[in-house]
């Protein structure tokens, strides 16, 4: 039978805990744990299913994740890496997108519409995937401020790349203003939604020195952000993001207590740990349940020209910074490349599909395979890489 998110969560919180601590004395990443688990409970009878759906992870799951990551970045650095980031998190998907596109149509046949829709959801790297890969290695410095950024920064251009691509799919057409428009649009409204929540929020928590009703305004903007930007079809993560770094940055406007600060990096910290921690067990389930077989081609090609594509968008965009002050070392464009992972958000767009979506199925699956190369393969040389390339010890 298929349980209730709520009551199902709390059981996936308790598996949680105890994979945490095995990975640990494995030495494993936790969120490979986490996916094998998942894996491993959808094939016990006596576990009810939990649907993974996209209203459970942009409704629930993934504003905590996105809101702490936001936290944790100090405007004065990021600021400094904007015009990398910003040009990874735009240009970057749009060339990663195209070029698995045309993979998709010329060698696995699969249609225009279909390849497009294919290559707009897998080209952002997931935020969830690649901040637990970097905070489980304990990465510090230039390289992980830049990854984290480009993943939280990058859904923007995703979101209308696959409105683009839903829309062409349906038989309608779009003008490059259109296009143009809609990005503005998209942006530009979470930007304002999340920083008309995260200014509201800093306006309340300085009229109480209450560290526990500080605490419930931070909640209100982490998700009312979130869904004010989503409700008027803005994106949602951006405008977490933004109210995240207002409030993460709070101490100049000396808005919120000592106490106050302290309490909120401490609960958004385990927010994002069970958070994310739900995600991955969910994605472990849904996997177990795809049948790869019957499309082992378009899985070769997507695996193929989603990495070439991923390559495409950082080597030849970080060369037009070579010779400025902002110049990417070559072995942190290396790390860049590899550490492009995809998880929850791609699966979640391809859930959203209407059913009547040419190759829909073929889509769904294709995608939860990239995800478990990502998860698996990427997931398990992180860590030897930055290791080999001096990021961590």
């Amino acid at each position: 039978m298929e349980l209730s998110f709520g009551k199902g969560a709390l059981l996936l919180l308790l598996v949680a805990a105890v994979v945490a601590m095995l990975t640990r004395r494995l030495r494993l990443p936790y969120s490979v744990g986490l996916v094998l688990a998942g894996m491993g409970l959808a094939f016990l009878p006596m576990v009810p299913k939990i649907a993974f759906t996209r209203e459970i992870l942009f409704d629930t799951l993934l504003p905590p994740l996105l809101f702490e990551a936001a936290l944790s970045l100090r405007w004065d650095e990021l600021r400094r890496q904007l015009p990398v980031v910003l040009t990874l998190a735009s240009a970057g998907v749009a060339l990663s997108g195209a070029v698995t596109a045309a993979g998709m149509r010329c060698l696995a046949g699969w249609t225009w519409p279909s390849a497009l829709l294919f290559g707009a959801l897998i080209a952002a790297t997931d935020p969830v995937s690649v901040i637990a890969t970097f905070r489980e290695a304990k990465a510090r410095g230039r390289l992980p401020l830049l990854i984290e950024s480009e993943s939280l920064f990058n859904d923007g251009t995703a979101a209308v790349a696959f409105g683009v691509a839903v829309t062409l799919a349906a038989g309608r057409s779009l003008s490059g203003w259109a296009v143009a428009a809609a990005l503005a649009s998209t942006i530009g409204g979470a930007l304002l939604c999340g920083a008309a929540t995260g200014v509201l929020a800093l306006l309340l928590a300085g009229r109480t020195e209450d560290h526990l009703v500080e605490l419930t305004v931070t909640t209100v903007a982490a998700y009312g952000s979130f869904l004010l930007a989503e409700h008027f079809h803005f994106s949602g993560v951006v405008a977490a993001i933004a109210a995240g770094l207002l409030l993460g940055n709070s101490r100049r406007f000396g808005a919120l207590s000592e106490r106050g600060r302290e309490a909120m990096l401490a609960f958004w910290e385990y927010a994002a740990f069970a958070a994310s921690s739900l995600v991955f067990l969910l994605i472990g389930m849904q996997e177990a349940g795809q049948n790869f077989a019957g499309v082992r081609k378009p899985m070769a090609v997507a695996l193929l020209f989603v990495m070439l594509g991923r390559a495409v968008a950082v080597y030849p965009l970080c060369a037009l910074f070579g010779r400025s002050a902002l110049r990417v070392a070559m072995r942190h464009q290396h790390a860049l490349f590899w550490g492009g992972l995809r998880g929850a958000l791609a699966l979640a767009l391809a859930l959203s599909l209407p059913g009547q979506t040419p190759q829909r199925a073929e889509i769904v699956t294709v995608s939860f395979g990239v995800v478990a190369f990502s998860v698996f393969v990427q997931g398990l040389t992180m860590r030897p890489l930055l290791r080999r390339t001096g990021e961590i010890p």
